[in-house]
């Protein structure tokens, strides 16, 4: 899997990037927090990548920052929220805002980016809620995000493993452990059942 890309950013359009890897084009989309934030075309380049394998498809999403890739992740796990609804997210509002606005349960917050409506704000909140209870700001809110059970995750769908399976597998594993022992746990759960 990829998990970070460095090289000569070669092309740039709001939301997809070619970058350059020693005569290697990658095609990366980002958020709109990411585009802004990069260097003129020509110049070098290193991003955070979630590396999605599909049937028909391997794509790519890259962040300018750790914590970016963070709330991407967590919010891949929501459901009915895809790699479009959580790109739309971050282009929305920073990692540090949407955190707030899901500690304060502010639902109406988010609302205000394109493409999320009520129902979808709502569902937000209620599953992400857990995430950031008891840390308020940002910065610490989004680090609560890399619990062991939320890096075992990121492991099963860097595996291929489907958000809705990958939950089962890890609610199967029983609670606590470390990442290492979650991750055991469930792939010997899927083990058993194949």
């Amino acid at each position: 899997m990829i998990g970070a890309l460095q090289g000569v950013l070669a092309m740039r359009d709001p939301q997809r990037l070619l970058i350059d890897v020693q005569g290697v084009g990658y095609e990366v989309e980002v958020p709109m927090s990411t585009f802004l934030a990069l260097p003129p075309p020509g110049s070098s380049v290193r991003l955070r990548i979630h590396h999605v394998v599909r049937e028909d498809a391997s794509l790519l999403y890259g962040f300018i920052t750790d914590d970016e890739r963070l709330l991407f992740r967590a919010l891949l796990r929501v459901s009915g929220v895809g790699p479009k609804m959580a790109l739309a997210v971050l282009s929305g509002m920073s990692a540090e805002a949407f955190a707030i606005a899901i500690a304060s349960e502010d639902a109406s917050t988010l609302t205000r980016i394109p493409g999320v409506g009520r129902k979808t704000a709502e569902r937000l909140v209620i599953e992400l809620r857990d995430h950031f209870k008891g840390t308020p700001r940002g910065k610490a809110a989004v680090a609560v995000l890399r619990s062991p059970r939320d890096e075992a995750m990121d492991a099963l769908l860097a595996l291929g493993y489907k958000p809705a399976e990958a939950t089962r597998l890890l609610e199967a594993a029983g609670e606590g452990g470390t990442t290492e022992e979650l991750l055991r746990a469930a792939l010997q759960g899927a083990v058993k059942k194949a």
